[in-house]
């Protein structure tokens, strides 16, 4: 047994907000343990605005992007309410015109009782609601596939199982109904200390093992039903399930689309056209689009390569530059998966790691055809991608990449949406993602030279200013001086450290609200933010050694999502309410409820704002959020549930109906120390941790929140 299994569980570092270092290890191969990955001398403060921004207008957008379920979502299959084109395959055409819509206003009042701050090792929802587990790792993706056995794991029973580390959940009507779906899940990634008993290294690990790991990555493809008439739903147990599927970072093979497919950069020895890549990894979260496809976000896919020292001079400074060691074979936290495929080694095949770090489009209604990783929205470590339809009917897509002192992005489409169910409406729809314009954002400030890293708000009662969208690439055109097109959609982090774009404190979770047209960005923390020569703190990540994080309201002009100007303004400046650093709109701070690292957001029928959090930095368990950002409730944040010790909540997943909030509990029990035979949780099944998917519903069958 090795020395740091013989740790009790409980007992160990922290290192990232209330992160345990077993996190670190597994969940981004220990980042904050190397440098910086930005090194660019870009300025952290922008031109100051003479003008106050204002606050009082609000985007009308006619936006599109939220679940409908039970509103005529009936699906029909091929060559019964309208004949496939002649030579096409026959998967279901979805009867829904808009697998979206439009949000109401409410009053915004959140009804439930707030959770406490709470350890428990169990899964805590208000009074007058409960939860279920929806599936969890090891349980029947594929019809047939072998029950869980952690002694007997292999690479082809996990591709047929429930991944491991669930993060993004969507749920796709099937029905008009609103009685059957389909639950689309990304695996982010595993931890072997808590999958294979005996664990002791990855070098340990057989072969097949690893094989089991790369299997568990990836996503699931559910069909699920709704229990009763009650908001609780569950796996549909019988019959074909024709749309179940394993998409698995093992043997999955993925189309290329946009720009830089088939360029210089993304060939290999195995696939010498640049057009086919196999597998997906480090998939974090997402979003669905009005045309029901499912955006997967491809992030700290640094961790799995090795051989980074052996790449050639001109490939070094670009592989850094996303988090790749370059100057030893092995970095700290390596999965060594080149030990069951070569093509992690990048000695050997040193184009590899640029095939990684895309936005991921899945149709989970052809569940033959290929994924497609579409290189015009750039490649950096994506937390996700939220799509939303600007009044013109261009589609525009919000981007956030996940590291310390990176970037916001926005992608606008050529094309425009075209509404309804006909094949030609879909065909065109499944192509909006694969051409357009690349944005990156540049923030300005009202109040800089007030800002002194305390989190004291300015005089001016706000940590505002105005924005601008620089655009880094349009179609096959680059705009950024000595980059081509292919260049800066490959590496679009230096395109972004060229154009001077403002560093952030971890940008995650990127959102537009139907309600109003506005943007939330979850800004999760940043412990370096201030420290040393790190960039000091500046009125959009006002705090230095930001352990605690904040939220970004993005107001495009006009009510405009394809502008390239907007105002922005801080609602939440995450923390215990006593600490006169947080702020939370200007509501009674004694009301609110303690937030740390806000991570994931998502918004109800009404407008109200979601959040799920990472790390809790306060010292209690991670949960979910909600709190309105219009009317007098605004800022008026509330817990409303809490997941298992030593787990993160992510999604999550609020249908339109508001009678289900899907939350998928990620890494339960991952705490220093900890294994199969000494867990440190025992969520959900009385034995040893397991990640799984959990909905949650009021029991007299109302709204849930409101």
């Amino acid at each position: 047994m090795s020395d740091r299994r013989r740790l009790l569980p409980l007992l160990g570092a922290k290192r990232h907000g209330n992160r345990d270092s077993m996190t670190c290890l597994y969940r981004c191969g220990n980042a904050c343990d190397h440098p910086v990955p930005n090194t660019s001398d870009n300025p952290y403060l922008g031109d100051m605005v003479n003008a106050e921004v204002s606050r009082r207008g609000v985007v009308r957008a006619g936006a599109v992007g939220a679940l409908v379920l039970g509103v005529g979502g009936t699906l029909v299959r091929a060559g019964v309410a309208s004949a496939a084109p002649a030579g096409a395959a026959a998967p279901a055409l979805p009867e829904v015109e808009n697998f979206a819509a439009r949000q109401r206003t409410g009053n915004g009042a959140l009804t439930f009782r707030a959770v406490p701050p709470n350890k428990l090792d169990t899964f805590v929802v208000p009074n007058g609601y409960d939860h279920a587990v929806v599936i969890r790792w090891g349980d029947e993706v594929v019809p047939g596939a072998p029950e869980l056995d952690v002694h007997h794991q292999t690479g082809a029973s996990q591709s047929k199982q429930f991944g491991y580390n669930n993060d993004f959940v969507g749920v796709l009507p099937l029905d008009r109904r609103g009685r059957r779906a389909l639950l689309v899940v990304n695996h982010e990634y595993t931890n072997e200390d808590l999958m294979f008993p005996g664990f002791t290294s990855q070098d340990a690990l057989t072969v097949e093992q690893v094989r089991a790991a790369m299997a568990a990555h990836g996503l699931s493809v559910v069909e699920i039903e709704r229990v009763g008439d009650t908001g609780r739903w569950q796996p549909v147990a019988r019959g074909a399930r024709p749309y179940n599927r394993r998409i698995t970072a093992l043997a999955t093979k993925f189309d290329v689309t946009g720009p830089a497919a088939g360029s210089a950069w993304l060939r290999t020895a195995a696939d010498p056209s640049g057009r086919t890549v196999v597998g997906t990894l480090n998939n974090c979260a997402g979003g669905i689009t009005p045309w029901g496809t499912v955006l997967s976000g491809e992030e700290n896919f640094n961790q799995y390569f090795v051989g980074g020292d052996a790449v050639s001079e001109e490939l070094r400074p670009k592989l850094a530059r996303y988090g790749i060691d370059t100057a030893k074979r092995y970095p700290s936290g390596s999965r060594k998966w080149e030990r069951a495929d070569e093509r992690f080694d990048l000695a050997r095949h040193p184009n590899e790691a640029n095939r990684h770090g895309w936005i991921v489009e899945v149709d989970p209604f052809d569940p033959d055809g290929r994924p497609r990783k579409h290189t015009a929205l750039g490649r950096f470590k994506h937390e996700g991608a939220n799509v939303i339809v600007a009044k013109d009917g261009h589609v525009v897509a919000y981007m956030g990449d996940d590291e310390r002192f990176d970037y916001l992005y926005k992608f606008v489409a050529d094309k425009k949406y075209l509404k309804g169910n006909s094949w030609h409406a879909r065909r065109h729809n499944l192509t909006l993602l694969e051409s357009g314009t690349l944005y990156v954002a540049k923030l300005e400030y009202t109040s800089a030279d007030e800002v002194d890293g305390s989190g004291k708000l300015p005089t001016d009662g706000a940590f505002d200013g105005r924005g601008r969208w620089i655009k880094l690439v349009s179609g096959n055109r680059s705009y950024v001086d000595g980059m081509t097109a292919a260049d800066v959609l490959t590496f679009t982090r230096l395109a972004g450290d060229r154009v001077g774009a403002t560093k952030m404190d971890r940008p995650e979770d990127v959102e537009p609200s139907l309600a109003t047209g506005k943007v939330y960005v979850a800004l999760t923390n940043n412990s370096n933010r201030g420290v040393g020569s790190n960039p000091k703190a500046d009125e959009a990540n006002p705090r230095t050694a930001n352990k605690h994080g904040h939220v970004l309201e993005l107001v495009e002009d006009r009510g405009d999502n394809t502008a390239e100007t907007f105002a922005w303004s801080l609602p939440i400046v995450c923390g215990d309410p006593t600490d006169p650093s947080t702020y939370f709109a200007g509501y009674d701070k004694t009301k609110v409820s303690p937030i740390s690292c806000p991570d994931n957001v998502a918004f109800d029928s009404v407008g109200n704002l979601w959040i799920s959090t990472d790390g809790n930095a306060l010292g209690s368990n991670d949960g979910l959020f909600a709190t309105p950002v219009e009317g007098p409730e605004r800022g008026h944040l509330k817990q409303f549930l809490t997941v298992p010790l030593g787990a993160e909540a992510c999604g999550p997943f609020i249908t339109t109906d508001d009678r289900s909030v899907f939350v998928a509990v990620q890494h339960p029990g991952e705490i220093s120390g900890a294994s199969i035979e000494n867990p440190a949780s025992n969520w959900p099944d009385g034995d040893f941790a397991k990640p799984g998917v959990v909905v949650t519903w009021r029991l007299d069958g109302g709204h849930i929140g409101a």
